[in-house]
């Protein structure tokens, strides 16, 4: 087979982990920038061109695409679909999940537990918000915020308020949570493939920080998950129609609660907490989706 790993850094422990587990399993795998993708949509021959050449024989594509890049890195993966190549993820489920309030609202109806949220289109009734969330503390995230970026912890009602008024003047879209104190600053992160959960972990925000994510300084260790957690986790990942994905959540004294499903979640915190090959699951379910194009036939 040959495997296009869709990353503008070759350099990524993602990235180089997913080639080597592709070439370990006696596969090509090339990496492609997305952004360096052209599009030609032509009736019954739509095509990709990188660096000037038309790509071809790509048997399957396993997308890692950037939040800031969303809009132009899904219209390559939908390309590559219209091109009958098989995706590790889908283009819909990846807008899907990087709109935080409508993955929310999806999950939601699905009947996953998840902190409570708010939302609102710049309303001026602050304090009623603070109110429908429990109350402060409370966590403010903005909707376009990766990695922990763009989340405040509001301790105080005032403070919340101000926050969200300045967010609102700011005229950026936020979503207002209810704060599980019982989480203890730490979260779990289930890495799904397949609809089968292979591998979690435990990531704890350093002393000091609410947020666990291990980019601001978070640690994570290997964790077993309850029955409730990984039915949750596997529910999560099929509502937003997943392939792979990272499912984060929070203990509670309610249970699992969902905040947030990522669909180019990162594998070197899960790989080293769990010493699993996670990359080569990912593989192997790619396999799976492949199918074997027929040889054109060449004109005499």
């Amino acid at each position: 087979m040959k495997i296009a790993i869709l990353s503008r850094n070759p350099r990524l422990y993602s990235t180089r982990r997913l080639v080597e587990a592709a070439e370990q399993r006696g596969h090509e795998a090339i990496i492609l920038d997305h952004l360096r993708c052209d599009l030609v949509i032509e009736q019954g021959d739509p095509h990709i061109l990188y660096k000037g050449e038309r790509l071809t024989d790509i048997d399957a594509v396993i997308p890692r695409i950037g939040a800031s890049v969303t809009f132009y890195g899904t219209a390559v993966v939908r390309q590559f679909e219209m091109m009958k190549v098989k995706s590790a993820v889908d283009s819909q489920a990846i807008v899907r999940s990087r709109d935080k309030l409508r993955s929310l609202q999806i999950l939601g109806r699905a009947g996953l537990g998840m902190p409570k949220t708010a939302f609102t289109n710049y309303s001026k009734e602050t304090s009623e918000l603070v109110k429908e969330v429990g109350g402060a503390p409370l966590v403010i995230k903005l909707l376009e915020g990766t990695q922990g970026l763009g989340v405040v912890l509001a301790e105080t009602r005032k403070a919340a308020e101000s926050v969200i008024e300045a967010f609102h003047n700011l005229k950026a879209r936020i979503i207002v949570q209810e704060f599980i104190s019982e989480a203890g600053g730490a979260d779990i992160r289930a890495f799904v493939v397949n609809g089968e959960v292979v591998g979690a972990m435990k990531r704890q925000g350093k002393e000091g920080e609410f947020r666990s994510n291990l980019h601001r300084g978070g640690k994570a260790e290997l964790i077993k998950l309850s029955r409730q957690e990984k039915a949750a986790a596997l529910l999560a990942a099929k509502s937003l129609g997943l392939g792979v994905a990272g499912v984060d959540m929070l203990q509670s004294k309610r249970g699992p609660l969902i905040l947030e499903v990522n669909s180019s979640p990162g594998l070197e915190g899960i790989e080293k907490a769990t010493q699993k090959d996670i990359a080569g699951k990912i593989i192997e379910y790619v396999e799976g989706l492949a199918v074997k194009r027929p040889k054109k036939k060449v004109k005499e």
